[in-house]
């Protein structure tokens, strides 16, 4: 049987028309896990004119993004992203990706990683040294400048200067903006340029453009070489395809991706995993422990992440439970088949981390934090892919490697400091942009480590 003979995937039906719309804009992930706990690993719901299909279980994932790639293009949502990022890895299709891809993996190598430890750790430590013992923060934001900062210097190097704060306000900016760019319907409002929301959406993407083309127009010039991942994504050549270089565009869209999504990533870990340590004493200790018998009393660098099995265990139970990359979209180019039921051409697929990693088939009392469950011995029997924070395939996150040595990095840094406590409920209300972000402050008491321990 054709996949077109096939029959469309279970589902509610709308009570009234732009009724599953507005069920998705209300609660993004209630509806959506709602959806896969009533009808299903292959469920539907119909927004507007396009079916919206929910995949759920990590095999028929993996068919999507692996086995089947070909026959899928980007959701519209990311589409929509172009807006800011233009063509770049995040959004780019077919050959020019994969071509973009080969240009741009020497920067993400491990050994060039690897590199970047010190930048890390000086930055980290001065963000320690700027809290005040009982003054309370919010860890989202301190995070959120920390990784913006260590991605603005790994990217374009250290003589920044003014720069640096103009790029990390017109992002930050941006960025704020960016989930209302992305909504649906969105687009009949970009010619209104009158409209206040599009003005600063303007502003800040003109301010990102001209001093990223200036940035790589001088270093164009100078002819020199620098310890950073432009020079990187500068000198690269196709040698496997046509053996050119980046344009100063592509060089453009490149460094926004990098800086959008890359940071944003690492910040959201560190700030769900330090507000989940405030809250779990018996894992802060044993953090402690491991950190103080693998190194001792000195320094942190990257060759010692992969002895750190128990932080790394930590960083991905957080990611089971608040994965920055909160869902995965693809359209299909044909009709296919998915679990049996028809998915039409020019629907949306998305497949939900956020899902699959709270599902009891492959996670026992799936909404509980437990590093523990984490250990090799412990995951015989699950899925490979029921804990996918950076996706799978063809299109994985380039930058899967650099985002968890940083966040291992400033996780041990910042414990061995100091303590983080934090006050009240835990809340799990979300803002499902690009990124899973909270509705509410991650507001956080820092505790000088040695005063702490006198106390006790």
């Amino acid at each position: 049987m054709t996949a077109s003979a096939l029959p469309l995937p279970p589902g509610p039906k709308w009570r009234y028309p732009g009724h599953h719309l507005l069920m998705l804009r209300r609660d993004t992930l209630g509806t959506l896990t709602s959806l896969a706990h009533t009808y299903g690993d292959v469920a539907r719901l119909s927004v507007g004119p396009t079916h919206l299909i929910s995949v759920s279980h990590p095999e028929l994932i993996r068919q999507v993004l692996v086995s089947d790639a070909r026959l899928y293009a980007k959701g519209r949502g990311l589409e929509r992203t172009k807006r800011l990022l233009g063509n770049g890895l995040l959004t780019s299709e077919g050959e020019f990706h994969i071509r973009q891809r080969r240009l741009a993996q020497p920067a993400f190598h491990r050994d060039r990683i690897a590199t970047y430890g010190s930048v890390m750790e000086e930055k980290a430590r001065r963000v320690a040294d700027s809290w005040h013992a009982g003054t309370p923060f919010d860890v989202a934001d301190e995070m959120t400048r920390l990784t913006l900062d260590i991605a603005g210097v790994t990217l374009f190097g250290a003589n920044l200067g003014s720069d640096a704060s103009a790029i990390g306000v017109a992002l930050t900016e941006a960025f704020r903006l960016f989930r209302v760019a992305t909504l649906p319907y969105t687009e009949l409002l970009d010619s209104l340029s009158f409209l206040p929301f599009n003005r600063r959406f303007n502003s800040a993407r003109a301010t990102l453009d001209a001093i990223i083309y200036r940035i790589v127009r001088d270093r164009r010039a100078s002819g020199e070489t620098h310890d950073d991942l432009l020079s990187l994504l500068i000198e690269a050549r196709d040698t496997e395809g046509d053996g050119g270089a980046m344009s100063d565009l592509q060089l453009r869209d490149e460094a926004l991706t990098i800086l959008l999504a890359g940071h944003e990533t690492t910040a959201n870990a560190l700030a769900w995993t330090f507000y989940l340590l405030g809250r779990h004493p018996d894992v802060e200790a044993r953090l402690r422990q491991e950190l103080t018998a693998v190194l001792g009393d000195r320094p942190v660098t990257t060759a010692d992440v992969p002895e750190l099995r128990y932080t790394r265990a930590v960083l991905s139970e957080v990611m089971r439970l608040y994965p920055p990359a909160w869902t995965i979209g693809r359209k299909p180019l044909e009709d296919v088949e998915i679990g049996g039921f028809r998915a039409p051409r020019g629907s949306l697929v998305l497949m939900s981390q956020y899902i699959v990693h709270r599902d009891s088939r492959w996670w026992p009392e799936p909404d509980r934090f437990d590093p523990d469950r984490l250990e090799e011995s412990e995951g015989l029997g699950r899925h490979d892919l029921s804990l996918c924070p950076f996706g799978t395939g063809p299109r994985k996150c380039i930058g899967e490697f650099l985002a968890r040595v940083e966040a291992q990095m400033h996780l041990l840094i910042f414990a061995r400091e100091l303590f983080l406590r934090s006050d009240g409920p835990l809340e799990e209300e979300f803002t499902t942009g690009l990124n899973l972000l909270s509705k509410y402050d991650h507001c956080m008491r820092p505790e000088i480590r040695a005063l702490a321990m006198e106390a006790v």
